[in-house]
Order: C-alpha cells, then structure tokens, then sequence
C-alpha cells in the first residue's frame, strides 16, 4: 500500500510474475483489492518455499487524476474515496506483514509522513480481528498488528541508493530497496519478503475446484453477485458504470468446494473507450475467460440485449467455455407487461434470449437476483455440472457407430455426385470436447453438414449444454504410411514396409539396425519376411482398407475407451 503513483501494481507485477494489475500513470486507477498467490523460493534455494498471497491496493489520499474528477456522464468519482479506503483497510486488517511502497526518486513527501502516522495508530486497518486462514480466532483474542516495512520502489539503480535510505526516518527500519522498472535488487527484495513472512504449518491453498468468471456490460451486477458469492464486501460495488477495472480473483468455500471466482471490469463499445486504462480492462477481461472453467454472461433482465451484451457473448462463444447466461435483476423485471400486455414470464425472456444471443443456443439461463441471493447457489451448483461435462470423454466405438448410422441416413456431397465418407472418428480432446472425424473430401463437409452433425451428436452424447468442436480432417499419408502410388517402392526415411501374413497390417520396422524391432537385430535376425516390394493387387488392397491406415481398428467397433486417441492424427 501506499500513497498513488509509486509502484505498487508494477511491484505487484514483479512479484506475480504476470500481468496481474493495470499499470498506468493516472492516479485512481487501482481501486479494488487484486490479489495473486506466490511460490516464494528461499534465498540460494536453501529451504522450502513458502506460499504467500499479495494484495495490491488502491494508492491512498487521491482517487482521481486531476481534472478528472467526473466521468463522461457526470458522475462524481470522489463518491467511490470511502469504499476504497476501505478496500484498503481491509487488506491491511488482514495482512501478516504491510509493505508501505514510497517512490525513491521523490523523497519522503508530506503524504508519506500522513500515511505512516496513519498506520501507526492504526487508523488504516478496517478490522482488527478477522479470522485467520483455515481457523477461527479465540472470543476476545483480536488478532496482532501486522509487521510494517518501507519499499523504495524506483531505486532504480546505485545512485538512487542514498535517496531511499531516507525513508528510514518513517520509523518502520530500514527500507527495502528495488526497482520494478528496472529489476534492480529484485533478488534482494525477494529473499528480504520470504524472510519477513511468518512460518505456516498449515497445508498449502489446493488448486479450486471450480474457476468461473464473471463477464458482462457495465452495471449488470457482477460485483453485486461476487460479494454476494464470498459473504462479505469484497469488491467495490457502486451504481457509477465502469467502477470495477481489474480483473479481481475471490476465493471461497462452496458446500465444501473451493471456487475461485473472478470479477471483471464492464464490457462496452471500443468507439467508447475513453482512455487506454479501459483497453487494459477489456484484455483482463479476454485473459479472464480464458482462465475460467465456465463463463457467466450476466445480462440485465431490466434493460434490452444491447450491441454490448452480443459482443461480449462472442467472446464467450470464440473461447469454446461452458457458459450459463445469468439473468440478473430478476426480482425487478418478473411481472413487468411483454408485448402482448401479459406478466412477463422466464419462458419468454428464454425466447427473447435465444434470438438475440443466437450463437449461444445450447447455454443454459439462470434467473437470479445477485442482490437477494435468489437462485445463485443453484446457478454455481450448475456451474459444476457443466464443467463435468465439458470433462468427460465417450468411446471411439460409440461414436463410429452414432457417425455411421447417421452417414446411413444423410452424407454430404457436391454438384459432381461425389459423397463424403468418414472412415474414422474419435474423441481427441476435452475442455472443450473435441472431435475429430477422418473423412475421403474435408471441401464436402460444408458448415451447414457440420451444423447437422453437432445437433445429432448434442442429441446422443452427454454433451447438451456445452460447446463442442468438430475438427475435419483428410486421411493423411504419415511418415512410415504406404504410398498411395502404386509405382512407387514401399520404402521411408525409417524403414521399409513388411507384409507379415495374408491377414496381417502392414508396419514399418525403425531405420537404426540396433533397436529392438529392427529385423537385423541380433535378437530378432531372421523373423519376418525379407524385404520386398508389394504387387500392385496388395497395393491396391491397402488403399482401399481405411483400417491400414491406422495402428488398430479396434475401436471402431469395440465398447471400450481409446487408451490414446491422438496417436491415430498427427497433432
């Protein structure tokens, strides 16, 4: 913490090892408390890391840059000084140990001398007595002030050294000096941080559960829901669009789940970007989703679906996540006239949805008041589910007969009369599940063929509210596959093809004489045939049994699972 302007997101950077906070000249721009949890390695390596959560803050004393103390709508940002400096009670109400940040190149200010008389007398700190983590504290045993040391941010090289020796006369010993501009001292700020943090015995925070975030247009009651979520005011929530910036992460019990929830800053119009710091938000926002196991699209059941709302849904949607479009403010729009001068109902909001959000038709809707808590529990409950979803895996069998049977009743073909076939399909990945078919002609397969097939597959795999991706391929020629031309010798870079029986696949044996395999080893000299060319019959026969192509055709015809069914493409 400490007064704006001297580092505290760039140091908060430095240490995360990650974009966490925007960094931007203008005073005020960090106002929620962002957090990011830190493996601290000992100094030399010589003992365990420890695990450690920062938390930068808004600076303190100015929450606007001058000038600027309205918004493009007239808004007051000066209304937003007294949940800041709560914000930043808080965290130092919480805090193990306070890293007071002043800048070295400016000396100790007026400002920094408030501060520190401020944390002296333990004006700052908003609560005295929170639990600590994983515990409760003993009734009437208010927890221990937090340790207390000066950061000479902008030391940025020797000859700033004196300059910051002088925050010293603060009273809290001996500053730490670095740069986060420059790396100076970064490995002496780091070894001093894990010194001072106290020892824990208690088992390091385990990975969540459940991560989801929290997207959608200004003022749609994303903080609302997030506080609503953690149990306590944990970021700020004000009526002023465009309050929330940073991408804040809340970690929190759920039924015995860890969730990590992310708040993010309001979407809206690029056109309508009024500085650079709203373009830092929107790729948070962007970095968000991608971090995110599900996405809730939060939209405002009070107002009309607007350019905004579909924007951010394509967000969404491009990301292959499991999204729930949480209708918020429910409790203000039930009951209100629809067109037809009748009380409004959820099935004609879903109607209503389903036409403006047309890219996002298998996405479950959530009706909820973030305010009241109406319906939230269920809508994270949800939430799980579709991560399972998102997870599970069906076997290659069952999908080369669903893709068989539905080949049987419509297959895909152009002007020409040639037809499409699918030799193989196969699931090759989750999160998004992915599927990948081997076809004769990937150009037949048309996004309208590939539209149908999605909707069969949504109607007979546990895939029903979750994106999914197609991926169409051709039947390749692999290196140590047979050539497709018959005049061709059946020899690659790593060997040459072997016909072991009438019955048997062809295979390739590997190039170097000393691998095990290889037909001149000394254990396996003299099993096999010896090498030679294959007749134009076998030739031909290989071309046009699809299941050569492939270590085992098993799997188009068993009920098992595929052990690893990328091994049958190249990525």
């Amino acid at each position: 913490m400490g007064r704006p302007n001297v580092g505290k997101s760039s140091l908060m950077n430095l240490v995360a090892g990650a974009k966490v906070s925007i960094v931007d000249p203008t005073p005020g721009v960090t106002r929620d408390r962002v957090s990011a949890i830190v493996e601290l390695p000992a100094p030399n390596n010589a003992g365990p890391p420890k695990t450690v959560e920062f938390l930068d803050t808004g600076g303190f004393g100015a929450y606007t840059a001058p000038g600027e103390r309205f918004d493009e709508v007239g808004e007051d940002l000066h209304r937003l000084t007294n949940s800041i400096e709560f914000q930043i009670g808080q965290a130092i109400g919480d805090a193990d140990l306070v890293l007071f940040v002043i800048d070295a190149q400016d000396g100790v200010t007026t400002q920094d001398q408030h501060i520190a008389r401020l944390i002296r007398e333990g004006k700052l700190s908003a609560r005295g007595g929170t639990p600590p983590p994983g515990g409760k504290p003993t009734p009437g045993a208010p927890k221990a002030a937090p340790t207390v040391r000066v950061v000479a941010n902008k030391t940025d090289g020797p000859r700033w050294e004196a300059h910051a020796a002088e925050a010293a006369g603060l009273g809290f010993g001996e500053p730490i000096m670095v740069s986060a501009k420059n790396n100076y001292m970064r490995r002496e700020f780091l070894d001093e941080i894990h010194g001072l943090v106290p020892e824990t015995t208690e088992a390091p925070e385990p990975t969540a559960d459940l991560r989801v975030a929290i997207v959608g247009k200004r003022n749609a009651g994303k903080s609302t829901l997030i506080n609503t979520l953690a149990g306590e005011p944990r970021v700020i929530v004000s009526e002023i669009a465009g309050t929330t910036r940073d991408a804040v992460d809340i970690r929190f019990e759920f039924d015995g789940r860890s969730v990590l929830a992310i708040d993010t800053a309001g979407v809206r119009r690029q056109k309508s970007f009024q500085s650079m710091i709203e373009f830092f938000a929107f790729d948070r926002v962007k970095r968000a989703i991608d971090r995110a196991d599900v996405v809730l699209l939060m939209v405002d059941a009070t107002v009309k679906i607007s350019q905004v709302d579909e924007q951010v849904a394509m967000l969404a949607q491009k990301s292959y996540k499991p999204t729930i479009i949480v209708v918020n403010k429910w409790d203000l729009a039930e009951g209100r006239p629809n067109p037809k001068g009748r009380p409004v109902t959820t099935a004609d909001y879903e109607e209503y949805l389903r036409k403006e959000l047309g890219g996002l038709t298998h996405a479950p809707i959530a009706f909820i008041s973030g305010k009241s808590g109406r319906n939230v529990k269920a809508t994270l409950n949800l939430a799980f589910e579709l991560k399972a979803q998102a997870a599970t895996r069906v076997t290659t069998g069952m999908l080369n007969r669903l893709v068989r049977g539905i080949m049987e009743t419509r297959s895909p073909s152009d002007t020409t009369g040639r037809r499409g076939k699918v030799f193989y399909v196969a699931q090759t990945g989750t999160n998004p599940p992915t599927i990948t078919l081997v076809v004769n002609e990937p150009t037949l397969f048309k996004p309208g063929f590939l539209r149908f097939l999605m909707n069969r597959f949504r109607e007979s795999l546990p895939f029903v509210e979750v994106p999914m991706r197609l991926v169409v391929r051709a039947r390749k020629q692999r290196e140590g596959d047979l050539a497709l031309d018959p005049e061709a010798r059946v020899r690659t870079r790593e060997g040459a093809f072997k016909m072991r029986g009438p019955n048997d696949r062809f295979r390739t044996h590997p190039a170097d004489p000393h691998h095990p395999h290889h037909p001149h080893h000394p254990d396996t000299a003299g099993d096999g045939p010896e090498e030679r060319e294959l007749s134009p019959a076998e030739l031909d026969e290989m071309a046009s049994a699809p299941a050569g192509f492939f270590d085992d055709a098993g799997p188009a015809s068993g009920d098992g699972p595929d052990p690893d069914p990328k091994s049958y493409f190249e990525d």
